[in-house]
């Protein structure tokens, strides 16, 4: 069972993020008191993209801590990655990486209870936000994608819990799997698994359909 702490919990809100007028929340900022989890997210934390971001699949996002060091590497000169909160998680800690954390595990997380549903698309603004035109098509690659969980249980949550496992349903889906096949492109051949993921009421509504929509493509 995997025990670990929550290092750091960050909310936003948007603010202009281009010069024509597009608005993004991914600048998170640390709080240390204690925030009311809800089931569409922590208290205090909003989302530009409403389409894209938030609601219950998305209530919060993890990323790792130990990603930090590959990131700081390739961007040495780049300073948001001296401190958690580049890629716009609410939560970082170590322990939960994606070769670790699998699909519908089960924490304890202070108050709450929370459910991993799947791990992060990136999309453009990554890109933008770093100011790097790789980024995107780097985390594809290594899959070092960060997680989204749901709320089944809402309550309080600080800096400093433990983020305790509960359950594990699904050991055969860990999230760098889950990842590569319905983002990286690893899904040629795995029909009968995008079929069964496709039925998974833990998987996140949006990759449901991204898993039935490919594996109608193995079928053709």
């Amino acid at each position: 069972m995997i025990e670990t702490t929550l290092d750091k919990l960050l909310i936003g809100k948007p603010k202009p993020f281009r010069d024509d007028g597009e608005m993004s929340a991914i600048v998170k900022r640390p709080v240390s008191d204690a925030v009311e989890l809800g089931l569409f997210g922590l208290a205090g934390n909003q989302v530009a993209d409403p389409v894209h971001h938030g609601g219950r699949d998305k209530a919060i996002h993890l990323y790792p801590i130990e990603h930090y060091t590959f990131w700081r590497s390739k961007y040495p000169d780049l300073g948001i990655l001296d401190h958690p909160g580049a890629f716009g998680e609410n939560l970082s800690c170590v322990g939960l990486t994606e070769d670790t954390l699998c699909l519908g595990d089960i924490f304890r997380l202070g108050e709450a209870l929370i459910e991993c549903s799947h791990a992060r698309q990136p999309c453009w603004k990554l890109n933008h936000h770093f100011g790097q035109s790789d980024v995107l098509k780097t985390v594809i690659k290594t899959t070092k994608s960060g997680s989204y969980f749901r709320v089944l249980e809402p309550g309080k949550v600080r800096a400093g819990d433990r983020i305790i496992q509960q359950d594990r349903s699904y050991p055969e889906w860990p999230l760098e799997r889950l990842f590569a096949m319905i983002i990286g492109g690893k899904h040629k051949g795995q029909g009968t698994n995008l079929l069964a993921l496709s039925n998974m009421a833990v998987l996140a509504e949006t990759w449901r359909k991204r898993a039935a929509q490919l594996a109608e493509t193995q079928s053709a």
